[in-house]
């Protein structure tokens, strides 16, 4: 391992040892499912979803900065990070996680989960806590809020371009190819331009560090290690209506936080319609603006800590589902 790979590695396992961060697995039939607990062990953590193609690193920066005495539970989504890709054949969908939050309420002995998403966490959370509302007891979301909508043409063509793609990539998984390698500082400079400056490169090292692997070809190098079939996913394919529907569900406490320099990747009327629902139907439903680009939450945590912190003291509460955390652990 080069100099810089070393010092960066180690300031990321630092910064989790110094704040008492526990690595977990979560049997699920597909394999596991990995995470990072971050507080007290004997209380149901609020779960957080993290973007697409990011993993449970994305909120390294920001859960320091809220309340200590609230846990947290961050998770790689299949087929990120450290969790299990699902079997080959397979394309990656939103249920693929409704299915591993039920898993995990299972396995801990939850009747209630909290959540907190960011970007493709975000949209699923909105899914997810719409579908089964009376399961959730809180939702924050991070910059993206729902189900984007596009026009059925570029339904079509998308359909057309990505599943080739995805049959690709699926045989090069099956080939065990290994991906493209690169030195630790060529890494972090393709999750920098790659996300188009959405993060600094200071905080580039809490998403690399479980997004890649050292190269059996080239052991002073690293390749990407998520599931390249990620790439070739299509969403919910869900329409204006639905995502509208759903919005009436989503009356439990719901604090969205949207950034000033990240765009809505739809049209904002379709935003603006599920806002006005969330505002006239849920008396607990808090929208705030921060500056700062789409990963805000992770470059410049300090801008949104307040907004969630005041948040969580309004409506967080410890339950009776903690017995059953603390014996799991």
């Amino acid at each position: 391992m080069d100099v810089d790979s070393q010092r960066i590695e180690t300031l990321v396992e630092r910064h989790d040892r110094e704040h008492g961060v526990q690595e977990v697995r979560i049997p699920v039939p597909f394999g596991e499912i990995a995470g990072k607990w971050w507080g007290p062990r004997n209380v149901r953590p609020i779960v957080c979803l993290h973007g697409w193609q990011d993993n449970a690193g994305t909120f390294d920066t920001l859960i320091p900065l809220l309340p200590p005495h609230i846990s947290f539970l961050a998770l790689d989504t299949p087929g990120h990070g450290y969790s299990s890709r699902i079997p080959h054949g397979m394309s990656y969908q939103p249920m693929n996680v409704f299915y591993m939050l039920n898993f995990i309420m299972a396995e801990y002995g939850w009747r209630k989960i909290s959540l907190m998403g960011h970007s493709m966490g975000s949209v699923l959370v909105y899914a997810y806590a719409a579908v089964f509302p009376t399961r959730v007891d809180l939702v924050v979301s991070l910059d993206a809020l729902k189900p984007q909508v596009f026009p059925d043409s570029v339904m079509v063509s998308l359909m057309a371009e990505l599943t080739p793609e995805l049959v690709k990539a699926d045989r090069r998984n099956q080939d065990r190819t290994e991906p493209p390698a690169y030195t630790y500082e060529e890494a972090i400079d393709r999750l920098y331009h790659g996300a188009v400056n959405s993060i600094t490169r200071e905080a580039c090292p809490f998403l690399l560090q479980r997004n890649i692997r050292r190269s059996a070809k080239y052991p002073e190098k690293y390749y990407f290690s998520r599931d390249s079939r990620l790439k070739y996913g299509l969403g919910f394919l869900w329409s204006q209506a639905i995502n509208l529907r759903l919005a009436q569900n989503l009356t439990m406490p719901f604090l969205f936080v949207k950034a000033s320099d990240s765009p809505y990747w739809e049209s904002k009327q379709y935003y603006d319609e599920a806002i006005e629902i969330l505002r006239r139907d849920n008396a607990h439903f808090e929208l705030q603006h921060v500056e700062g680009t789409h990963h805000v939450h992770l470059s410049h945590p300090e801008r949104v800590a307040p907004a969630v912190t005041e948040f969580l003291r309004k409506y967080w509460q410890k339950d009776d589902d903690s017995e059953h955390t603390s014996s799991k652990l």
